[in-house]
């Protein structure tokens, strides 16, 4: 009886235990190295975000994301030498991610249109912007939002996917901005001496730049003025200081030197034919 008693044991042994041991331990390894694996990819990748100039949070979630689906890979194999069936499993998982998806479809959204302004970088921080309507410098650019500082120091976070699905008007990129003025003067003004001292102006102000030339033209004979079309070049930087500059000085050279800005007006006239009928009468 003991005899066939140990017969079965090692029978069942050698059917179940010692495959399962052997399987568990292959289990163990796969997760032990593949888990290793994971991390050296992870950190490659993190490496390689690095040499492109990726932006450090960009980089370490892209990292991070793409350790958790290694892992999970690594555990499902693991899982499955055991012998679990990982069919379920996966569609569980598969069912999880699209209801978190589904829920987080705004979030995901911004997420995916953070990723790529900060891989395109149509701005940068400190770049003056236009975007979802707002304008303001760019403070930072954060996965889900971008934060801007108005020139009133007001803090405006906007979303990033209200960023990428409009228009981006990006004021700093280029280095230089035109300022664009019209100056009006009267009918019995001289315009050559008016452009002279619109000319003057612009010579006097160090931040006006030379190239491209400052534009003087007249653009357009108005019903009550002459008016000037003038367009300077500045420096992004120098743009308020030198249009509120130059409305000051024109206005100052037209005052010294009989130069009339006219405003609007109109000329009645008055006719007083019954009045005049009548007293004929």
């Amino acid at each position: 009886m003991d005899f066939l008693s140990t017969q079965k044991l090692e029978a069942y042994a050698e059917l179940y235990v010692v495959p399962f041991v052997i399987n568990l331990v292959i289990a163990i390894a796969v997760f032990y190295f593949g888990r290793m694996i994971a991390r050296l990819i992870a950190r490659s990748l993190g490496r390689a975000f690095e040499r492109a100039n990726v932006d450090d949070s960009l980089a370490k979630f892209l990292s991070d994301l793409a350790y958790a689906m290694l892992l999970a890979v690594v555990v499902l194999a693991a899982l499955d030498r055991l012998g679990v069936p990982t069919t379920s499993a996966i569609a569980i998982m598969g069912a999880a991610g699209l209801a978190i998806g589904l829920s987080l479809q705004g979030s995901l959204g911004n997420f995916a249109a953070g990723v790529m302004i900060i891989i395109f970088k149509p701005y940068k921080v400190g770049d003056i912007v236009t975007v979802a309507g707002h304008t303001g410098g760019v403070d930072s650019i954060k996965i889900f939002n971008t934060i801007l500082i108005t020139p009133d120091n007001r803090q405006i976070i906007v979303p990033n996917g209200s960023i990428i699905g409009g228009s981006i008007e990006n004021l700093t990129a280029l280095g230089q901005r035109r300022i664009d003025m019209v100056f009006g003067i009267g009918y019995d003004d001289d315009i050559k001496k008016a452009k002279a001292l619109i000319e003057e102006a612009i010579d006097s102000d160090d931040r006006i730049l030379s190239e491209p030339t400052p534009q003087i033209a007249v653009g357009e004979l108005a019903d009550n003025s002459v008016n000037f079309v003038v367009r300077p070049w500045v420096k992004v930087a120098d743009y308020w200081d030198s249009m509120f500059y130059l409305n000051e000085k024109v206005k100052e050279l037209f005052d010294a030197n009989g130069i009339s800005i006219p405003y609007p007006q109109r000329d009645i006239h008055l006719h007083q034919a019954e009045a005049s009928s009548q007293k004929a009468a």
